[in-house]
């Protein structure tokens, strides 16, 4: 059994339906068991991010950085740090946000060097980048165009009725990649 946590912060619901989405992505990968935690609620699940052989991180882009309730979390793990207890799980992550650029990439950025420091392996995104030529439309996945994980950007004035089928096809296709990625890995260890 390959197991998958996601752990995340959602300040009004978008980064919480991404979550979902990459879940249901890993999840249609064949052996493997997924765990969605929220940031708020990481004291009931440390054994669960232990045990995994992935974490995929999401988080708001508040301010040009992650949300403070996921960077508490990080925080936390500096014994895990030291121990390099997280040594050669897979990582990847998952970021929101109102702004078309939104300094998206640096939140990305941020948990991609989180995880080199826990001697993490980092997977992209595995996609082309959508929505970047005159026959593309807002309905290709990876609209934004970033390669370093999944970057959403969903409008401030609506809830996930306004957010596009697209990138939820997008965090799944994360999800999905990262479960492979984490099957094979593990066979191999």
């Amino acid at each position: 059994m390959t197991k998958i946590a996601i752990i995340y912060h959602s300040g009004y619901g978008h980064t919480a339906a991404i979550a979902e989405a990459v879940e249901r992505g890993a999840s249609s990968v064949e052996g493997t068991e997924v765990t969605l935690i929220k940031a708020t609620e990481v004291e009931n699940h440390w054994d669960a991010l232990d045990a995994a052989d992935g974490i995929i991180f999401g988080t708001p882009t508040y301010m040009g950085s992650i949300a403070w309730q996921l960077k508490k979390v990080l925080e936390e793990t500096s014994g895990r740090w030291m121990q390099q207890s997280w040594k050669d799980k897979i990582a990847a992550g998952f970021t929101v946000s109102a702004s078309w650029s939104g300094d998206k990439l640096n939140s990305l950025t941020d948990l991609t060097i989180f995880a080199m420091q826990h001697s993490m392996i980092w997977v992209g995104l595995g996609l082309l980048p959508g929505f970047n030529h005159s026959k593309a439309t807002q309905d290709d996945l990876n609209r934004t165009g970033h390669s370093i994980g999944v970057g959403i950007q969903a409008n401030a004035d609506q809830g996930n009725e306004g957010m596009r089928e697209s990138d939820f096809k997008t965090a799944e296709a994360l999800g999905k990649r990262v479960a492979e990625t984490a099957k094979r890995w593990k066979a191999g260890a």
